[in-house]
């Protein structure tokens, strides 16, 4: 079906109303999630196949938090779809003011190949609980996902509701239709592109993107801690994941005994990652290549720890670079995979600062100890969200919304806040019989007065 035809189709199914039906959002997901459930063991076959990934990290990162939100929204999509009142204003007395939350109608959800499952069905759940008829461009780079994921969405649903198009379906063609919403996951690079595309057509848009993510291990860190939570984070899907720990910034005076711990933590978890059947690949030979060029770089200015590549499996061996500063190569560009350059620091201020002129990152995480220390830098430093003592685990909680800030982003969604995101939210005023003469001319010196009094 090309992808005007089914615009056309969805257009003219939202304009009909059928959306407007709580219960029908509901029986969607209901059939989305039973459709989940039936392929799931295909997903992970085909997470295997793209990403090297293995089962349990999977059904972790990306399909326990599908179906946990999936069924936390569908419970509350009748609360939240209700019409809600809010207080009126002494120049509106007396009257009545509600607020309704209201589809946009077509959405365009684009995802991308790093998380393919989650960061593909995140939006769509959202975008199907407002009321939206949605369509589906999966990453082409993860095309056994892609795959899976059509079959899921569309056996689960008629296409004039939510249909998954072919992700080998040109960005061009795809970005040419009117929609009146678009979602999208991705790099800084493409998102200018979508939101450029939609800014003709004045469509709304929310950007997932990505950036230099910090971690800052502080004077009074607790270092094992940090060592354990930070390769834990950084090696989720090899370092592929928009949230993970770019760079550490860590006191001087912590510095070797964070390099120690961290060396330490890889061999436990992974021993030989080259061969260790659990540890992902890099997606395509291009990233392959392009990581390993910057690995070849670091190694010409100093010594670096690990960073060994297998072109046969694309798997690269996690690499710390021990020396970093801000004028090395891997310091200017998000990184997206298994390199972890390490910047020693002696003033906090300052390296806080080195951060602020930065672009703002989509995550930012603090290791420390010192509460009001920690206070101070949230207060510091702007960021899309981010963890204390912790890496990633901010964006499994559906409760609190995800999403960037200047260069990694727009709008954020998870929970009820993907509801919000997904629809437009309609004031209504409902006027009273009884009239206030104040308002209405000639507006002379009495009434003046009374107004300056009363508004």
């Amino acid at each position: 079906m090309a992808i005007k035809e089914i615009v056309a189709k969805q257009t003219e199914y939202f304009n009909q109303g059928a959306m407007r039906d709580v219960t029908l959002r509901q029986q969607m997901l209901t059939r989305l999630e039973e459709s989940i459930l039936a392929h799931e063991e295909e997903l992970y076959e085909a997470m295997q196949e793209d990403l090297g990934k293995s089962k349990a990290e999977c059904f972790m990162t990306e399909v326990s938090m599908v179906l946990g939100e999936l069924r936390y929204i569908r419970k509350h999509i009748p609360s939240w779809a209700k019409p809600r009142r809010v207080k009126g204003t002494m120049g509106g007395f007396p009257s009545r003011s509600m607020v309704y939350s209201e589809a946009y109608g077509v959405v365009l959800v684009l995802a991308p190949w790093n998380y393919p499952f989650l960061l593909a069905l995140s939006p769509v759940v959202g975008a199907l609980a407002a009321g939206n008829s949605v369509i589906l461009k999966c990453s082409k780079s993860s095309i056994h996902c892609a795959q899976v994921i059509g079959r899921i969405v569309n056996e689960a649903m008629p296409p004039e509701v939510c249909y998954a198009v072919d992700p080998k379906v040109n960005y061009s063609e795809i970005l040419e239709q009117q929609y009146q919403y678009i979602f999208f996951t991705g790099s800084p690079k493409v998102g200018k592109e979508v939101m450029s595309a939609a800014a003709d057509r004045l469509i709304p848009v929310s950007l997932e993107l990505g950036g230099k993510s910090p971690c800052f291990v502080t004077k009074s860190a607790n270092v094992k801690l940090a060592a354990k939570r930070i390769v834990w984070g950084k090696l989720l899907n090899a370092g592929q994941t928009c949230v993970a720990v770019d760079y550490v910034l860590v006191d001087a005076s912590r510095k070797r005994e964070l390099l120690i711990a961290i060396a330490k933590e890889i061999q436990k978890r992974y021993g030989d990652p080259l061969e260790n059947p659990d540890y992902p690949r890099i997606i395509s030979q291009y990233h392959y290549d392009r990581l390993m060029g910057l690995i070849a770089l670091e190694e010409m200015r100093g010594p670096i720890m690990g960073g060994t590549g297998d072109p046969a499996t694309r798997k690269i061996e996690p690499c710390i670079i021990p020396n970093a500063d801000w004028t090395h190569t891997v310091m200017r560009e998000e990184l997206f995979g298994p390199i972890l350059p390490v910047v020693a620091y002696d003033n906090l201020e300052e390296a806080m600062e080195e951060v602020i002129r930065r672009p703002h990152p989509l995550a930012t995480y603090i290791f420390s100890e010192d509460k009001e220390e920690v206070k101070q830098m949230l207060a510091r430093m702007p960021f899309g969200g981010g963890c204390v003592n912790d890496v990633v685990m901010h964006i499994t909680n559906h409760h609190m919304p995800f999403g960037g800030v200047g260069n990694s982003g727009m709008g954020g969604y998870h929970g009820r806040d993907s509801f919000k995101t997904f629809s437009h939210e309609k004031s209504i005023f409902y006027g009273s019989h009884v009239d206030l003469p104040v308002r209405y001319a000639p507006l002379d010196e009495k009434k003046w007065n009374l107004l300056k009094k009363f508004l």
